[in-house]
């Protein structure tokens, strides 16, 4: 399979936005890869074609929103005023509160392993070049730069998953403000 041809990029675009749907309507463990090729009107050889399982296909249809959180992490002024939310992270928390149903199925106890942990690598390493560039804050000089950006990537999903499943959660510039000023120490 060619990954540029346009046949197998319509599939491809076609799965994410099913897998989509589907997450934001049941549980990832209860789909199967037989609901989502009927579902999108591709043969179930098809999606094996591109995706080993599930998760894989919930993952790679999750990629805009792991770039998007990787990006607000590490773009945010580290000198902005600790009571003012930095756009990148307003807009995030309010991306998220958007598409919370999918959210919470995601990050919640059934979702996908795959999914948090590309999230983990990514904004570890957004941040951990983001500190290379010299946007690390001073006076962490004793912990390792990678050290650092795993734990306030860690952090932030763990922030993000705690708020979002939560039975009545905060408003999204709520927990944004909470977490930019724990990020900002």
């Amino acid at each position: 399979m060619n990954p540029d041809d346009p046949r197998a990029q319509r599939s491809r675009a076609r799965l994410r936005a099913t897998i989509l749907d589907l997450v934001a309507a049941k549980d990832p463990a209860a789909i199967t890869m037989s609901e989502v090729a009927h579902r999108s009107g591709v043969n179930r050889a098809t999606v094996y074609q591109h995706f080993p399982d599930v998760d894989a296909l919930v993952a790679d249809a999750m990629e805009d929103a792991v770039t998007r959180t990787a990006r607000a992490a590490a773009l945010c002024p580290r000198d902005a005023p600790r009571d003012e939310i930095p756009q990148p992270l307003r807009e995030l928390f309010d991306g998220i509160a958007d598409n919370a149903p999918l959210y919470r199925r995601i990050l919640g106890t059934q979702g996908s392993a795959a999914f948090a942990t590309r999230l983990r690598e990514r904004l570890t390493a957004e941040l951990a070049a983001s500190f290379a560039g010299g946007r690390r804050p001073s006076g962490l000089d004793d912990v390792p730069a990678e050290i650092h950006a795993a734990y306030l990537a860690g952090a932030l999903i763990a922030v993000v998953t705690t708020w979002i499943t939560a039975d009545d959660p905060a408003p999204a510039t709520d927990t944004a403000l909470a977490f930019w000023r724990l990020f900002r120490t």
